[in-house]
């Protein structure tokens, strides 16, 4: 086996970043009592392991302190993607779609993260309203003018996501997705064709978790794929399942625990599902009900 982390293109950026992405909205990395220590080791060892993507925002607690305590000295080593929108500079809920706050959290999050520039700045779940009245499209434009961002994109999903592809204006989608959870597969193909990078969220467990409970995420396992994963573990298939959409530039996967990063890195390196089986899953899917919208 490969021990290279395989990488894609994200779109239009051209960044190589690695397919298995590393997410940072974690309680260990969110709230202080988990330590330093084990922060520190964790960040460290995400970049020891070869991922070379990592998502953040102000409000994911102390994350973005802990990033800028423990790996701005080798910020060379990674892409940083970061959010704006986010009211306050801890876990609150809620965002403020103003200009003045987008202004406001760029520049914290530089000053926490200790780097005077972030590759991708993304708005955190606005509709389209919100920035089209609001004027957000020329703030972010000024922030990238002014060297702070390097590209500009939305966190985002239905029933936004298709507008804001179609503006062609944003360089990447962050987007929920996972075999438990199509309803944007299609939208994200529809996102890369127009030139824009795909980052997935929730690509290890049931992508957008707002929209099914637990017991309807675990009925479509049981009923659609448990018998046909061999010996694959859930875990591991779901994962790779993730990886093998052809418009999956990065898949970001939070975890607080080093043995979880490496079975992560591990599912990652062993690569797609093989073409019979993901073709075969997704129509077990489909007749178990779980389609694309």
């Amino acid at each position: 086996m490969n021990n290279t982390l395989p990488k894609r293109t994200l779109g239009k950026t051209e960044l190589e970043v690695t397919q298995l992405g590393y997410g940072t909205a974690i309680p260990e990395l969110m709230r202080t009592p988990i330590g330093d220590k084990h922060a520190e080791k964790l960040l460290n060892a995400v970049l020891d392991e070869g991922i070379n993507f990592i998502d953040t925002a102000p409000d994911y607690g102390v994350s973005e302190d802990q990033i800028g305590k423990f790996i701005s000295h080798r910020r060379d080593e990674f892409y940083l993607a970061t959010k704006c929108g986010c009211v306050g500079d801890t876990w609150t809920p809620g965002h403020n779609w103003t200009s003045d706050q987008l202004l406001s959290n760029i520049d914290s999050s530089l000053r926490r993260m200790k780097t005077d520039q972030v590759d991708i700045l993304q708005m955190h779940n606005p509709t389209v309203e919100d920035v089209l009245e609001n004027g957000l499209i020329d703030t972010l434009q000024e922030i990238r003018s002014a060297g702070k961002t390097r590209f500009i994109g939305v966190s985002s999903g239905s029933p936004d996501l298709v507008q804001f592809a179609d503006m062609g204006i944003f360089d990447v989608f962050q987007i929920p997705y996972s075999a438990l959870e199509r309803r944007h597969e299609t939208m994200i193909t529809h996102a890369a064709n127009q030139g824009a990078g795909i980052i997935i969220r929730g690509g290890i467990a049931q992508g957008d978790n707002n929209t099914k409970t637990l017991d309807k995420v675990n009925n479509t396992w049981s009923h659609a794929l448990e018998n046909i994963t061999g010996d694959i573990a859930r875990h591991e298939f779901v994962l790779r399942f993730t990886l093998t959409h052809p418009s999956c530039h990065t898949t970001i996967v939070g975890t607080g625990k080093l043995d979880h990063l490496s079975t992560n890195i591990q599912s990652a390196l062993t690569g797609p599902l093989n073409a019979d089986l993901y073709e075969t899953a997704k129509q077990r899917l489909t007749d178990s009900g779980e389609t694309p919208e």
